[in-house]
């Protein structure tokens, strides 16, 4: 198998429980991991043979635009708009991490992972 790792990938949106969150926004990061049977992209030096990073990061882009409340239904969607537009994955993991969230307190940032297996 071979996994294949989008980090960092940057996002102002409207994700939050509280109005003021959908209202004013906040920066997120989100990470995702895919893996499968690649390995012909190693011998043939063809991105037939994996997938396109651009396509999985036009996919989060995609679910990172629609407004949610929480965080948990964001990775939700994202996996399966993943599992969805390629086949050939046998897993993906993501995290959505909410910058400065709206916490009585000093946090940096709230984290949400999924895992699923196809």
């Amino acid at each position: 198998m071979v996994k294949i790792e989008l980090l960092g990938l940057e996002f102002f949106a409207y994700h939050g429980v509280y109005s003021s969150e959908r209202k004013e926004g906040n920066k997120f990061i989100v990470n995702l991991t895919v893996i499968g049977d690649f390995h012909k992209a190693v011998e043939s030096d063809d991105i037939v043979d994996t997938i396109n990073y651009e396509s999985l990061y036009e996919v989060v882009n995609k679910e990172m635009s629609i407004a949610s409340n929480l965080l948990e239904h964001v990775a939700g969607r994202i996996l399966d708009s993943v599992a969805h537009e390629h086949e050939n994955i046998k897993e993906i993991t993501v995290s959505v991490e909410k910058l400065t969230p709206p916490i009585n307190g000093n946090c940096k940032a709230t984290k949400v992972s999924l895992t699923r297996k196809i």
